[in-house]
């Protein structure tokens, strides 16, 4: 909405205030400033509240607004007094106001930083947390304008607003005067307040996601009168997998007398229906979605799955086509799934809904599915299925215009029928917040995400979403930290899937191999090896074994203390004839059954080349067949004894090492702790290549290493904060900020960069310039011999490689010399920009970098100084603001952290000073985010401290967050 004449256009409508928002039920609503336009809304509005809720407004009977307090409540400055409207379908369902006061309690300006704030929501819509979302928006303006605390008046009967303002989480002090009671809330966001806001946050996406899922009756509009066509093939889905609630097809079309259709009732429009509608699924023609989305809002359906094409990925007509879409849909408060989507599955007993275009419901199982493609969720469901594996729910959001994969995350959290969650995912529109809810996610159950479109940046058609600039293999390092698994294929996604659902985490690396095929079990090892793992010798129970060979094999590995895992190998058997058996699978699989069923709890994955209905009876939880009698050769027999001796691997082959890895903490035992209990025992996943079970395994390993790990979160050393002047550089910054009118910021000089860097504990080496041979000497001469000679100019900065540095010069004639040489060699002086530094210890050198990414936020990086380093792209990443174990992790996370460690009999270095330069650096820019580059390189290590020798930082505006602030959904 545009402000009117009468409004200041010094304060101009602040558009930035609007909202949608998700409500506690799971409905959407519309946040947005009044305006001198809702006067006739605000009428309304009022008149629908109650006379109850109207005295504990005014404390008094309040029957009606006078017009003078219409113009009250509509007339705004947006700065001393705001008022914010909660809407729905266009109307009021409630307001909150704020008016600045001094100490005095009157009606004050700038500087005052009190306001009086006050709440009204209409009686059908208490209870559905529209006050507590306005208490987060318009705290929000609230600081924005420089107003630091709310004051409110509350009569002690009004314990639903009392509550609001307790549970908020904000500090607060309570006091009891002239008989009401008086709340100051400190507005300032605290850990408790950020923990409520995305606690409700969760509570509220998930309830909207669960909402779509399980519909007490579901419309399909566009069904087709002839046999065909989305909507009917949808109607038929839904009716075939036996959906538990209402069903009606409707179609304008349809002839004035048809009542029914496919044995359902058959309408022409929502409004012929007399029941309440939950969900609507919309199979018409783009052009005619808009009629159909407003007769579902009129009629009060709670959502939409639009599988109708011709939006965002027809261009850019389709894209506005689309942003209306989620305009229209909202302002009803629903929630849309699409459009272009292959629409939903839950397979809930109590619900059993296939809206979807998939002709086959999938059977009940623990995985739930979310994928932003059509294509690749049938290639899913398929695979899935071929290989007999359930899932609890699955989402194609095709382009994702609303519900997307961190609405998915949340409803995945809480979900009793979900053990793991697998996402295929094209672009993440708020990576932000992705990682929270992933990490919180993956806390408690997998998280396995294959991400399309990695190396072309894509963003979801119709989206206005920052891309990120960062790798990929930034994005995986930092999926990795928040516990994500992330794979490469779909293909890979399923099989750590079907791992996961079916079988508990491992309790460590350590791999038992069995089976009846020497080759098959030294190709296991190999990728046991390959993966990281520590794998054991493997038993070979030779082409003769039966399947109670198997059992027991099992039996005694899962009984085996010194394993975490077992990986059971199979191929064919020879029978009597000389010829293979392939039609015995169900009795091996009932075999190696009842040994998981009487042994420990670990993971145990099947290897097997076509044998028929293995993986499927490995699939199912349990087996009742029982063996049958098996009779082997008598040479296959003789063979048994000397084909077990020749499957130990030769003497060479070097033992896994039993020392901590790189990242490792030294201090934790190296015996494996407790496994941890699979939800669904028995279901054993079996894969045709040995490779692929290996993959999954060790994601597995990680994941459980992983949840270890986050049980104890890591912490930011309070010693710290002895050593950090926070304000001494927020003075900084803003200075050299003023300094600078390009509002894409401005590097800082040498000298700036040291003296901000220094505020938070980080020393760096001085330089001296050394336009000349007499000034380099004077420069050494200050600094005190030995020196390092360098050029600083763009294109030779760290570039040792091109002979623009010179080291241990030891004195005066020795740098005179080698000023001559770097400018015979490479240019004039004022090409070069030398200067002269004094040597620092020898040591390893490294660099430490921190930057903000659009979309990723701030991201802390280290490597390696060094063209190798360079070319192999060995540099590791984590979120800020980092822990103590992130900063260990990082330094060990990059392939060649041997180097520090003392590789080759090299002295190790100092690993304790280089993790605090990490915290520290952590720390600027997480309390600084106009802090957005940070270079220091390069970092020499030593055994004993460290030298940063250059250093470069850039400031900026900081970008806008969008995972901080009151909740909200995209914008369009």
């Amino acid at each position: 909405m545009e402000p009117t004449p009468e409004q200041s256009p010094h304060h101009a409508y602040p558009d930035h205030w609007e909202a949608d928002v998700v409500l506690r039920d799971g409905g959407t609503a519309r946040i947005r400033p009044i305006t001198t336009d809702d006067a006739e809304r605000l009428v309304s509005f009022y008149e629908q509240v109650s006379d109850e809720s109207k005295y504990y407004r005014f404390f008094a009977p309040y029957p009606r607004l006078s017009d003078r307090d219409v113009h009250r409540f509509t007339h705004h400055d947006y700065v001393d007094r705001v008022g914010l409207a909660v809407t729905i379908g266009g109307e009021f369902i409630g307001t909150v106001r704020y008016d600045r006061i001094n100490d005095q309690g009157r009606p004050a300006s700038a500087p005052a930083d009190e306001a009086e704030v006050a709440f009204l929501v209409q009686d059908a819509h208490q209870g559905r947390g529209v006050a507590s979302a306005l208490l987060e928006h318009i705290a929000a303006v609230a600081r924005e304008r420089g107003i630091r605390r709310f004051a409110a008046e509350v009569l002690p009967a009004n314990n639903k607003m009392i509550k609001v303002f307790r549970d908020g989480g904000y500090t607060q002090r309570r006091s009891f005067e002239d008989g009401s009671v008086h709340l100051t809330l400190d507005l300032e966001p605290t850990e408790k307040s950020l923990a409520v806001q995305r606690g409700r946050e969760q509570r509220a996406e998930a309830r909207s996601v669960q909402r779509l899922l399980a519909p007490g009756s579901v419309a399909v509009i566009g069904t087709g009168r002839t046999p065909g066509g989305v909507g009917r093939t949808v109607l038929r889905n839904l009716l075939s997998s036996g959906y538990t609630g209402r069903t009606y097809a409707v179609n304008r079309a349809f002839d004035e007398g048809m009542t029914t259709l496919d044995g359902v009732p058959a309408h022409r429009s929502l409004g012929e229906i007399d029941e309440q509608v939950d969900l609507a699924v919309i199979a018409v023609p783009a052009h005619r979605v808009p009629e159909a989305v407003a007769d579902c809002g009129e009629h009060g359906v709670q959502g939409l799955v639009v599988l109708s094409a011709g939006y965002a990925e027809r261009g850019a007509e389709g894209r506005e086509l689309q942003r209306e879409l989620v305009r229209q849909a909202r302002s009803y408060g629903m929630r849309i799934i699409g459009p272009n989507a292959f629409g939903i599955i839950n397979t809930a007993e109590s619900v059993r809904l296939n809206a979807s275009l998939a002709p086959e419901s999938p059977a009940r199982g623990r995985i739930g599915l979310f994928t932003q493609s059509g294509a690749i969720g049938i290639a899913l469901l398929s695979g899935l299925h071929r290989r007999g594996a359930g899932l609890s729910s699955f989402i194609s959001a095709g382009n994702r215009a609303d519900v997307s994969g961190n609405d998915f995350l949340q409803y995945s959290f809480e979900d009793p029928d979900t053990d793991v969650a697998l996402l295929y995912l094209e672009s993440l529109g708020n990576p932000r917040k992705f990682t929270r809810l992933a990490r919180r996610t993956a806390a408690v159950k997998p998280v396995v995400v294959v991400k399309g479109a990695r190396h072309s940046g894509s963003t979801p058609p119709g989206h206005a979403v920052p891309v990120s600039r960062i790798p990929d293999a930034t994005v995986s390092a930092l999926m990795r930290q928040a516990g994500v698994i992330r794979v490469d294929t779909v293909t890979e996604m399923v099989d750590a899937g079907l791992l996961l659902a079916g079988q508990p985490l491992p309790a460590g690396p350590r791999v038992a191999i069995l089976g009846n095929s020497e080759s098959l079990g030294l190709l296991t090892y190999d990728a046991c090896l390959a993966e990281g793992l520590r794998p054991r010798p493997p038993i070979d129970l030779t082409t003769a074994a039966s399947p109670q060979d198997f059992r027991d094999a099992l039996a005694e590995a899962l009984a085996d203390g010194t394993c975490d895992a077992v990986i059971v190998t199979a191929i064919p058997w020879v029978g009597e004839n000389g010829e293979a058996e392939t039609g015995d699978g169900q009795v091996l699989a009932a075999a190696l059954h009842k040994a998981v069923a009487g042994g420990s709890a670990k993971p145990v994955a099947v290897v097997h080349v076509e044998i028929g209905g293995l993986a499927e009876a490995l699939a199912a939880a349990s087996s009742t067949a029982a063996p049958r009698p098996r009779t082997v050769t008598p040479a296959a027999d003789r063979t048994r004894a000397a084909a077990t001796a020749s499957t130990t691997p030769p003497s060479t082959t070097p033992a896994p090492s039993t020392s901590p890895a790189p990242g490792a903490d030294p201090a934790t035992p190296q015996a494996s702790p407790a496994p941890e209990t699979a939800t669904s025992p028995g279901r054993i996943p079996a894969y045709p290549a040995a490779e692929r079970a290996v993959r999954a395994l060790a994601e597995a390993v990680k994941y459980a290493q992983w949840r270890r790990q986050a049980a104890v979160p890591g912490k930011i050393p309070e010693f710290l904060d002895d050593t950090i002047d926070e304000p001494g550089a927020a003075a900084l910054i803003e200075a050299q900020l003023a300094t600078a009118p390009d509002p894409r910021g401005r590097p800082l000089t040498h000298d700036e960069a040291r003296e901000l860097l220094g505020r938070y504990g980080i020393a760096v080496r001085p330089t001296l310039p050394a336009p000349d041979p007499e000034a380099a000497v004077a420069a050494a001469a200050r600094l005190g011999y030995p020196v390092a000679l360098k050029t600083t100019a763009p294109h030779l900065r760290h570039r040792a490689d091109l002979g623009g540095v010179r080291l241990d010069v030891a004195d005066e004639e020795a740098l005179r010399r080698a000023y001559g040489e770097l400018t015979d060699l490479l240019g004039k002086p004022a090409e070069l920009l030398p200067v002269v530094q004094a040597m620092a210890p020898r040591g390893v050198d490294t660099v430490v970098r921190a930057s903000i990414d659009a979309a990723a936020g701030a991201v802390l990086s280290f490597g390696l100084a060094g063209a190798p380093s360079e070319l192999l792209g060995d540099t590791a990443h984590r979120l800020v603001p980092a822990t103590d174990r992130d900063a260990a992790e990082l330094i060990r996370s990059i392939r060649a952290a041997p180097v520090l460690f003392g590789w080759r009999g090299s002295a190790p270095v100092d690993t304790a000073a280089l993790e605090e330069l990490l915290l520290r650096l952590s720390r600027l820019v997480d309390d600084h985010p106009e802090v957005v580059s940070v270079a220091l390189e390069p970092v020499v290590v030593a055994p004993q401290g460290l030298t940063v020798l250059g250093a470069s930082v850039r400031l900026a505006p900081p970008p806008a967050r969008s995972d901080l602030g009151p909740r909200r959904l995209p914008n369009y």
